[in-house]
């Protein structure tokens, strides 16, 4: 169902590709909006046990758009670093299609917000949890469970790998 990549040489290893999910910090998730016209958008994240969670308000462009088709697409970048002299970018990405569903049980809810404030909050659980309270009625949270992944780097990255 899923595309092979076309430029294998170039394709990361599963730990290379989850290391990067696990420890970058935002992605730009991609779904079907309005009209069938691609919308994209940036976000943060926090990725576990092959489910990435974010989230959002409980109406707008996404929520709608994840509520008309589960299906999306989610692109994170660890490296982008332009070489001007060889004409090239030396980069490593990771795409990961899957469904989102958007989370309904008070527990769900709670653990993946509490372990989005633990990657991105300010450090403190006393903060966070006062954050978390002030803000959970409003908010909404999703979950998309991963069914294809792969991870790619620059030629000149791989080349420098085999050597």
């Amino acid at each position: 169902m899923f595309r092979e990549m076309r430029r294998r040489p170039q394709l990361l290893g599963d730990e290379e590709t989850l290391s990067i999910i696990e420890n970058c910090s935002y992605g730009v998730l991609a779904l079907i909006g309005d009209g069938g016209y691609p919308y994209t958008v940036p976000l943060n994240y926090v990725y576990s046990d092959g489910k990435i969670y974010f989230h959002g308000a409980k109406s707008g462009h996404k929520v709608d758009a994840i509520r008309n088709c589960d299906k999306a697409c989610f692109c994170v970048v660890e490296k982008d670093k332009v070489v001007p002299e060889e004409y090239a970018t030396h980069y490593s990405s990771v795409v990961a299609f899957g469904r989102i569903r958007i989370l309904d049980e008070e527990t769900e809810i709670r653990r993946s917000i509490e372990m989005l404030a633990a990657r991105h909050g300010p450090g403190s659980r006393e903060e966070d949890m006062r954050a978390i309270e002030a803000e959970l009625a409003a908010l909404c949270m999703f979950e998309l469970s991963i069914e294809h992944i792969t991870g790619k780097e620059a030629k000149a990255l791989a080349q420098q790998r085999k050597k």
